[in-house]
């Protein structure tokens, strides 16, 4: 896609196959107990039904649009708590600042929503839980007490209303003081949003995970054995030892520098089944030739039993040459709860076979846990990496200073 001088919002509209469906609403709400409201207290989400219209789209421009400020797309796929099935029929409320970091009125603004300013609105997810909102950034406050920001809040049908995580930017100064005076609490996803470029308008994807740390969420949470993070949030900055690849002899972190596109991290802890392993590896290398830069693949080991630098780093030297790897990282932790490396950050259990994350753009996508290296599931791997692939991946990021 190329950038233009004077952008064409019609193309730039019809080129990102933008979704025009209208939903009616069915306003059929189960409310619980006040100590058992989903999400639990949520000051504001009242407000989404105050001005609620009637027939919603999946796509909404604000009032912002037309008005002083950077133009910016938001746009993603709710999906359920598995984070692969599509949410449709989900009703996403946001609220934001205008240019200049406030909540402004409009004349004819219903009394009762003021303090939410005037640009705010509604979208509903279509039936693959697509939705897009076309709006201004918005500008932090005028005391610059808190990082720009969108509020979400979320009703489902036969659900009350409650809040996600607002939406904020990855490169807003404000942004890392924030989350180390408070860590943010992933409510539905990482909220963190991180911009690519088309002519004028900033684009950002923003997939949502329904119920995701959501408390007294009632569809509850896939059971099985637990290792890694939720889909939805954002995979961790860590520096393992990069035995053999393109950052060997290194401590290259695998989302800083190849966070831009596909990522896949393969974990194994205590429990190596080398056949698997190099089954695997050999599978994922070739998906790594590929699938060129649109994908970066690590194999991260972590086996605290008898562990020795020298000898950890032998052994995946041996396997590099043994199978002629040239994309893929093989690269090595003491154990899966170091901190010096930060490995811990990714919440692995060291006892199970593996651990399979996929990100984009550093949101993690996809999970498999104890995945075993067969037919099915390597067209399963192929065919989610197809499945996901952005339709903004060529576009450019923003260049900083």
């Amino acid at each position: 896609m190329k950038l233009f001088k004077k952008i064409d919002y019609p193309l730039i509209v019809s080129i990102l196959l933008l979704f025009s469906t209208c939903n009616g609403q069915s306003q059929t709400t189960v409310k619980p107990a006040n100590n058992n409201l989903v999400g639990g207290t949520c000051d504001g989400c009242e407000l989404l039904y105050v001005g609620l219209p009637k027939q919603i789209n999946n796509t909404d421009t604000s009032a912002g649009w037309a008005e002083k400020g950077q133009k910016l797309l938001v746009t993603g796929i709710a999906y359920q708590i598995d984070g692969q099935t599509p949410a449709p029929n989900t009703i996403i409320y946001y609220w934001q600042t205008d240019n200049n970091g406030y909540y402004s009125p409009r004349p004819n603004l219903d009394k009762s929503a003021l303090r939410h300013g005037h640009i705010r609105g509604w979208v509903k997810t279509d039936k693959d839980g697509k939705y897009a909102i076309y709006t201004i950034r918005p500008a932090t406050y005028p005391d610059r007490s808190e990082p720009a920001h969108i509020h979400l809040a979320i009703k489902e049908p036969q659900l009350n209303e409650y809040y996600i995580d607002e939406l904020v930017f990855d490169d807003d100064p404000l942004l890392i003081p924030k989350q180390k005076k408070k860590p943010f609490e992933n409510r539905g996803g990482s909220g963190i949003l991180r911009i690519l470029l088309a002519g004028e308008l900033q684009i950002a994807e923003h997939n949502i995970i329904l119920g995701l740390n959501i408390p007294n969420y009632p569809k509850g949470n896939l059971k099985s054995k637990t290792s890694g993070l939720q889909v939805g949030e954002d995979s961790p900055s860590f520096t393992p030892f990069h035995a053999w690849g393109p950052d060997r002899g290194t401590r290259t972190c695998p989302v800083c520098k190849y966070g831009r596109y596909h990522g896949l991290v393969y974990f194994v802890g205590n429990k190596p089944n080398w056949n698997d392993i190099k089954k695997w590896l050999v599978f994922l290398e070739q998906e790594s030739a590929m699938r060129s830069k649109y994908l970066k693949v690590y194999f991260v080991y972590g086996n605290e039993n008898g562990y020795q630098k020298e000898q950890r780093q032998n052994e995946l030297e041996r396997i590099g040459k043994e199978l002629d790897l040239k994309y893929i990282a093989l690269t090595f932790v003491p154990s899966m709860h170091d901190k010096e490396s930060e490995v811990d950050l990714n919440k692995i259990n060291p006892e199970v076979d593996n651990t399979i994350i996929l990100y984009r753009h550093r949101s993690i996508i996809a999970k498999y846990i104890n995945l075993k290296p067969e037919e099915k599931t390597f067209k399963l791997l192929t065919a989610l990496l197809n499945k996901t692939k952005s339709n903004f991946f060529d576009l450019p990021e923003p260049v900083y200073h």
